[in-house]
């Protein structure tokens, strides 16, 4: 194989291994505590069960983290308001929890919007705002927003 080749195929190969990089750094930013809304099921009583992973990429683990959600409907009025408790947020790693999300289904749901984040207390200090630190991801039709 011709040197140019050689190089012109590593090249190629690195800009691939860029590309499935990107969207990984996208998703866990440093410094901060992401929010994402990975999947929808419909739950067993007409209601939708929410998928969301928590990264905690703020060097602190969290002993109290929650949060209040404005859940949209298709029109776009607010339908409810959905306290959720994710802690404890272990530092560096990243934790599912499900939450259930009663009487509305999961197609019927347009956008959530985090509406206060009501606990975020590290390990051993204060409660803090956390605002700041929250990057929030949608995967679902439903965007998930501040």
């Amino acid at each position: 194989m011709p040197r140019f080749s050689r190089l012109t195929a590593r090249c190629a190969a690195l800009l691939a291994a860029a590309a499935i990089a990107l969207p990984l750094a996208a998703t866990a930013q440093e410094n901060a505590l992401t929010v994402e809304l990975n999947k929808f099921e419909p739950a067993e009583d007409g209601g939708c069960r929410a998928f969301f992973l928590f990264r905690n990429e703020t060097g602190k683990a969290f002993e109290g983290f929650s949060m209040s959600l404005a859940i949209l409907d298709g029109q776009g009025v607010i339908d409810r308001l959905l306290n959720i408790d994710a802690a404890p947020l272990p530092v560096a790693r990243t934790t599912l929890k499900l939450f259930e999300i009663p009487q509305i289904a999961c197609d019927d749901i347009s956008e959530i919007l985090l509406h206060a984040i009501d606990s975020c207390q590290p390990q051993n200090e204060d409660n803090m705002d956390c605002f700041p630190l929250v990057e929030l991801v949608s995967r679902t039709s439903a965007p998930l927003v501040k």
